[in-house]
């Protein structure tokens, strides 16, 4: 947040710490594009990370250290992403203006936009650029993101000699890898669903209208099922993945299954509603699904039928250069639904 303009010098590592694993991902650029030099991820200690709050930042950094070290990175410049309640995502309109008077503005008027203390918080934003010759109003991104939070992602990552030097929100970083994969005068929903929240961003003509953060994630269908048939949390994420034959336990299963995706699918469908009735002209062609939580057996099938929406599952990787030798392509296509906002937070470039 607030940070200096991005060069065209080196990539950043990108760093996805959510609440069930860390994500890490390497590019590079080449003549034919970005190329993966480096993926991995490693599960959390359960609780070490909660709603986007660090609370284990000792135990999460061993972790980052252990990846690094087996992943032999050796680039110090990473960039991370956050989420939850201590970031605001906002968009609101005002009067066309150039950038020194529109942040003078955002400075003074930003505590009418966000529920938090101006003084407590990191500011960013973007103008979209959305003023046309009948009208001298633009659309702006504000994102406000809590000091506290921002500022433990920085402590943890320095006492483990790393160079943060981006910030990025999920969405966002979700909203990188997807337009550099496709093309941006698509309408669709991109869904990220971790262990516990759920990110939605509708992108028009390759721009953000509708970004939220929920708090719901493929945990609960974890928890359901551990406490429902009194199994260990390995065995219920088998179960919920379809990796072991759910047998005589398929019909409270999908009781499960239903009760909780249904929550998810209500969700979704507040923020499509929302985009439909400011655009009505222009309507969704797909909706693309990332996340640990996309790989939930039947979870497309049951998006499909409920949104009338084509679901597919993201794959960042899909027009990056491979070196088939180093990296199993059918490995990458198994996990990129997962690494979409790693890769997404690691196509940007170092700033310092």
């Amino acid at each position: 947040m607030n940070l200096p303009f991005l060069s065209r010098e080196q990539l950043v590592v990108g760093v996805d710490i959510g609440s069930h694993a860390v994500k890490v991902c390497q590019l590079e650029r080449t003549e034919k594009g970005y190329a993966v030099v480096n993926l991995g991820s490693s599960v959390l200690p359960e609780g070490a990370v909660d709603d986007g709050t660090l609370n284990d930042p000792e135990a999460v950094g061993q972790i980052i250290s252990e990846l690094f070290k087996n992943l032999k990175i050796k680039s110090k410049k990473v960039g991370f992403s956050i989420s939850g309640y201590s970031v605001i995502v906002k968009k609101v309109n005002l009067s066309v203006m150039d950038d020194d008077k529109l942040e003078e503005h955002i400075m003074a008027e930003a505590e009418q936009y966000i529920p938090f203390d101006i003084e407590d918080v990191y500011l960013d934003f973007q103008d979209l650029k959305t003023n046309t010759a009948e009208s001298d109003r633009t659309d702006v991104m504000l994102v406000a993101a809590k000091k506290e939070i921002v500022d433990g992602y920085l402590e943890m990552l320095e006492s483990l000699d790393l160079q943060p030097v981006l910030v990025d929100v999920d969405g966002f970083a979700l909203e990188n890898t997807y337009e550099y994969n496709y093309p941006k005068n698509e309408n669709v929903a991109l869904v990220d669903i971790g262990a516990s929240k759920m990110n939605i961003n509708i992108l028009t003509g390759g721009v953000s209208v509708v970004a939220r953060d929920i708090v719901v994630g493929s945990r609960q269908l974890t928890d359901q099922i551990q406490n429902a048939f009194d199994l260990g949390y390995e065995e219920a994420e088998a179960l919920k993945l379809g990796f072991t034959p759910a047998a005589e336990k398929q019909a409270q299963i999908e009781a499960i299954f239903t009760s909780t995706c249904t929550q998810w699918v209500l969700e979704i469908k507040k923020a499509i509603d929302l985009y439909h009735s400011n655009h009505p002209d222009e309507p969704l062609t797909k909706l693309v699904l990332s996340g640990g939580g996309s790989k939930v057996v039947g979870l497309t099938d049951f998006l499909a039928s409920e949104t009338s929406l084509p679901v597919v599952l993201f794959n960042p990787f899909e027009n990056m250069v491979i070196n088939s030798k180093k990296i199993d392509t059918e490995y990458l296509k198994s996990v990129g639904p997962e690494m979409a906002i790693a890769t997404g937070i690691a196509i940007r470039p170092s700033v310092i």
